[in-house]
């Protein structure tokens, strides 16, 4: 089993925890760090840009990063939201083995 994270940016920290609880009921995630004040400077559409946002970390088993992404940008409140997930080289034996407790559905 192998770990992973999911990078994403929302405008508010309402809609990020929102998205996250759901993520987190879904078993999609076993973990969401809300960073507040980021600060963003951006090209959209042709037009520069800047923007206060809160970023997010999730935590994820590498085999749900897809649908975790799907999910995620699903629903995300952005048009198009900036979404980056990846598979981790290398993640401690106590977090693969709460990854793979905490994230996907529970057998037996």
């Amino acid at each position: 089993m192998t770990a992973a994270l999911i990078w994403c940016p929302f405008g508010d920290a309402q809609s990020a925890e929102a998205v996250a609880g759901k993520l987190l009921d879904e078993r999609l995630i076993a973990c969401a760090n809300i960073l507040p004040a980021v600060r963003s400077l951006y090209r959209w559409n042709g037009e520069r840009g800047e923007g206060a946002e809160v970023a997010v970390l999730f935590k994820t088993r590498a085999d749900l990063l897809d649908a975790a992404v799907a999910r995620l940008e699903a629903l995300h409140p952005y048009d198009a939201p900036a979404i980056a997930g990846w598979r981790c080289d290398a993640a401690g034996a106590a977090t693969l083995g709460w990854l793979e407790v905490d994230c996907g559905v529970l057998e037996g």
